[in-house]
């Protein structure tokens, strides 16, 4: 059966596997990551050399870095709740450990080739249009600096989603479309800003809702959280350290700095909220869960 890794996935959860438990804990969780960035946000405040503004905003190469290691709170969150509340340590969240990394070495590598290939296929990216390229020196220097953060950020998120909810779902319900649903559709809300109802801000939830569906199949599928790091990580290496506009929101770390306004994706442009580029970039995440099944064997 093509699930049946995740049946000895979810096993460490079924002792404690009651949605109140559950429901308690996300509130935990959610509870300390909130309160360990509001005590870091105040640390911001009187911190000299650096402000809550440029973390938060991440349109520094230090600002970025520090709101991407912040999301540690949210791993730690999940960890002291799964050993206080469930008994449980991180291997029982992520699987076998040495499973865990071979699995997201596999998985980033094979999402980063097909990435590689993309851009060397017509029409290739031209940076010419950039108004100002990192010394590529200094970016090579900080590259296994940054890349551990979002290591730290993609790994947080999925150890949250993908770990410890839908592992304790999965215990607690035989049902595939509750464990696949339920983390995804929290997920996807956690990626909508509050009060924003543009069409972008939809679209990037249901964006988040599909990249969250191959996360989750990704888990199922090899029985640990390693490929759906490794698919999170490939993604997000990809749009914070390639390109993005200058001084923009989570612009610290791109190789290439682009005027404002001119990065303005045609999902933007375009009307409708199934507009074709849209539909493009939805198939551009199969395309990579692909990728990475296609790397994994699976």
């Amino acid at each position: 059966m093509t699930y049946q890794p995740h049946s000895a996935f979810a096993a460490p959860a079924q002792a404690t596997a009651t949605m109140p438990r559950l429901v308690l804990g996300v509130v935990l969780i959610e509870g300390i990551n909130s309160g360990l960035r509001w005590l870091f946000d105040a640390f911001l405040t009187w911190a000299p050399g650096i402000s809550a503004r440029a973390v938060w905003v991440g349109n520094t190469t230090p600002g970025l870095l520090l709101q991407l290691f912040s999301f540690g709170f949210l791993a730690l969150g999940v960890l002291l709740v799964a050993q206080r509340l469930h008994r449980r340590g991180l291997s029982s969240l992520t699987g076998p450990p040495r499973a865990t990394l071979r699995d997201l070495a596999r998985a980033f590598l094979g999402a980063l080739l097909l990435f590689a290939l993309i851009e060397a296929l017509p029409p290739r990216f031209d940076p010419s249009g950039a108004m100002l390229m990192r010394d590529l020196g200094q970016w090579l220097l900080i590259l296994p600096v940054a890349l551990l953060a979002l290591t730290v950020q993609s790994g947080a998120e999925e150890l949250f989603y993908r770990g410890y909810i839908q592992q304790q779902l999965a215990a607690r319900y035989h049902n595939t479309m509750i464990w696949m649903l339920v983390p995804n559709v929290m997920f996807a809300l956690a990626h909508w800003q509050p009060g924003d109802f543009n069409l972008p801000a939809f679209q990037y939830v249901i964006w988040a809702f599909f990249f969250g569906l191959a996360a989750s199949d990704l888990t199922a599928r090899t029985g640990t959280l390693g490929a759906a790091v490794g698919f999170h990580l490939a993604i997000n290496a990809f749009a914070f350290l390639v390109f993005a506009e200058h001084a923009s929101p989570d612009s610290g770390l791109a190789l290439f700095l682009f005027p404002q306004g001119s990065l303005v994706s045609e999902i933007e442009q375009a009307g409708g909220l199934l507009s074709r580029p849209f539909l493009a970039e939805l198939s551009g995440v199969a395309l990579l869960w692909l990728a990475v099944r296609l790397a994994l064997r699976r």
